[in-house]
């Protein structure tokens, strides 16, 4: 089982002059449920290397297990440290697809050929796709095979309108996750604001907030069990 997780480059909060990137709850919980259970994991980003991480991600009253876990773990950072160019991935090398989230991502990944290609052969291939937080604002511009907007008619989760007027970047960030996904059709759910809501529907795989990465980790090995299950059936 291998599984690539992909990263934003972007590090640059619009134009306030903050920084932003990944927020490293969102890689670490869904790097361990992978890792624990087995699987070969890869890391990637637009630009390769280092990502750029949100420096508020990294505070004390954010940490959890799971982010003590990789800051102390030398391969994961590593890894961290050298993730692979996006362009040079190829989606036929893995089993299924993640996307930890940060504001980053809504500036590059959403925009991002290589990203769009990914995701596309990857559910052609019938296997699965994850993406957590703002990471969902990955799907913007992905279509199905018969051109419309992939999350058109699916059940999809993704930051809410309210979280992200909490926490003061509705002005700032390029769209809003909740509107995109409604713009482009899809059925989009929430929980309560900062609790983890995580849904599936096929091959794809949401979840809304940072609460939701270990739980939306767990979802894409089980859509990727039971895609696994379904090549391997009989044709009727």
């Amino acid at each position: 089982m291998k599984i690539l997780l992909v990263l934003t480059s972007h590090g640059q909060l619009g134009n306030t002059g903050k920084p932003t990137g990944f927020w490293l709850e969102e890689l670490a919980a869904p790097y361990y449920v992978f890792k624990d259970a087995g699987a070969e994991l890869v890391l990637a980003s637009p630009k390769g290397g280092q990502p750029p991480l949100d420096p508020k991600s990294d505070e004390p009253d954010a940490q959890t297990e799971a982010t003590r876990r990789f800051r102390a773990d030398r391969d994961a950072m590593q890894a961290l440290a050298s993730t692979k160019p996006l362009a040079s991935v190829k989606a036929d090398e893995f089993d299924a697809v993640f996307y930890p989230g940060g504001h980053g991502p809504l500036w590059d990944l959403a925009e991002s050929q290589d990203s769009r290609a990914l995701i596309e052969s990857t559910l052609a291939a019938g296997k699965p796709v994850a993406a957590v937080c703002h990471a969902p604002g990955v799907l913007r511009h992905v279509r199905a095979p018969d051109g419309t907007p992939l999350v058109k008619g699916k059940r999809v989760t993704g930051f809410t309108n309210s979280e992200e007027a909490a926490v003061g970047l509705t002005q700032v960030v390029p769209f809003l996750v909740e509107d995109m996904l409604k713009a482009n059709g899809g059925q989009y759910s929430k929980g309560a604001d900062w609790q983890s809501h995580v849904v599936t529907d096929g091959l794809l795989v949401t979840g809304q907030n940072p609460a939701s990465s270990a739980e939306g980790a767990k979802a894409l090995l089980q859509a990727l069990q039971e895609s696994t299950a379904n090549q391997g059936a009989p044709a009727n």
